[in-house]
């Protein structure tokens, strides 16, 4: 077991996405998941259909008993909802400015359920400043850069603007919802920049796949690769996850196999 990674996080009752995808992907690549839950979701594969969240106070209780005990190699944000808590793990991260962290901008569920109230979505921004690597999909990338996008250029020009104005060091522009036969992704940092393709899988099976990105590439960092591979890692993982996907639910959502062999 290699490579310690916190995850900040919401429940899915589903276990397609959430804590529940989170500590499956660190698991399945050999790593430590350690959690502070933010909330509880009631969902399936149908889609979300009430959300309880976690006092703030209690999510940042939860961070430091980790953080203070065991430690983390990397500390992965994933959907933390309101203002509030948002505040609360910001001024967490702070005490520990030496633990990258990547966050998920979990804003909207696969199934269109919102995951971030509008304050949170002002707040969200306060926590730039901790963030090592941000991996936006393209409705995400919208909202965070105020700017529409129909394209690959567009969304690389649109990443590029957050990257610099933030000064995030690593980005990940996640093209899935692009038009077209291919899926295009762009990883850029100020002085690196390379796109991913894939051919699109015609699948539901679907749901979770940010999350489980973004902890892939968590626990491959805090296993000590670099950046590029890690993303290479992360990528060839969820692939085969959506590959072999379980014939689980009936609605549009469906999980992912998160403890496939084949992890890239």
């Amino acid at each position: 077991m290699k490579g310690r990674v916190l995850i900040v996080a919401g429940s899915d009752s589903g276990g397609g996405a959430g804590i529940q995808a989170d500590i499956k992907t660190v698991s399945a690549f050999g790593g430590f998941a350690m959690t502070a839950i933010t909330a509880v979701t009631a969902q399936n594969t149908c889609g979300v259909t009430a959300i309880a969240y976690l006092s703030p106070g209690m999510v940042a209780d939860q961070m430091r008993a980790v953080l203070e005990d065991i430690g983390a190699d990397v500390i992965k944000l994933g959907m933390l909802g309101n203002a509030e808590i948002m505040e609360a793990v910001c001024d967490t991260l702070a005490r520990y400015p030496s633990i990258r962290c990547v966050i998920d901008p979990v804003m909207v569920a696969t199934s269109g359920a919102r995951l971030m109230t509008e304050d949170g979505e002002a707040a969200f921004r306060r926590l730039y400043a901790h963030c090592f690597m941000l991996t936006p999909n393209l409705p995400e990338l919208e909202v965070l850069s105020g700017h529409p996008l129909s394209t690959s250029q567009e969304m690389r020009e649109a990443a590029s603007e957050v990257m610099k104005s933030q000064d995030i060091a690593w980005i990940l522009a996640k093209g899935g919802h692009l038009p077209g036969e291919d899926v295009i992704d762009i990883l850029l940092s100020k002085r690196h920049e390379r796109q991913f393709r894939d051919r699109k899988i015609d699948t539901l099976h679907t749901h979770g796949t940010g999350c489980t990105l973004a902890s892939a590439i968590a626990v491959c960092l805090a296993q000590g690769e670099e950046v590029e591979r890690a993303v290479e890692r992360g990528r060839a993982y969820v692939r085969h996850a959506i590959l072999q996907a379980p014939p689980f639910g009936k609605g549009s959502a469906r999980p992912m196999n998160h403890m496939h062999q084949k992890e890239g």
